[in-house]
């Protein structure tokens, strides 16, 4: 089992940057594909950035993709998202996620992630 806390959400206005933070409480943190997720008002929860367990491979979103960065430590088990370039269309509660050894063609499938955090609001000002 796993425990994830989130933080660093915020009010940012458009094109600035903030960093969210994913702490993980329990056992061999290295072993599993960490990930983000977010959900906007009255939408479906969609995929973001995922990071592999060993950190070799990240995947994004195409809505993203050159704005925001997943980089974990498996030393002081934490994955961070990293938003630069923020958009009023980026506004969403993110979420944290892990599962062990989930392999790359499968990490934007929500729903096969067992662990997930609490939630961090992040919203941007046009």
């Amino acid at each position: 089992q796993v425990q994830l806390v989130e933080s660093g959400g915020g009010l940012v206005q458009a094109g600035g940057s903030l960093t969210l933070s994913c702490a993980a409480s329990g056992r061999s943190f290295s072993y599993y594909t960490m990930a983000w997720f977010r959900q906007a008002p009255g939408k479906e929860r969609e995929f973001v950035a995922a990071i592999s367990y060993t950190g070799g491979n990240t995947y994004y979103a195409d809505s993203v993709k050159g704005r925001f960065t997943i980089p974990r430590d498996n030393a002081k088990n934490t994955v961070d998202l990293r938003v630069n370039n923020l958009k009023p269309e980026d506004t969403a509660v993110y979420y944290c996620a892990a599962k062990i050894y989930l392999s790359g063609q499968y990490v934007g499938q929500k729903n096969l992630y067992p662990y997930w955090g609490q939630g961090n609001q992040v919203t941007v000002s046009s």
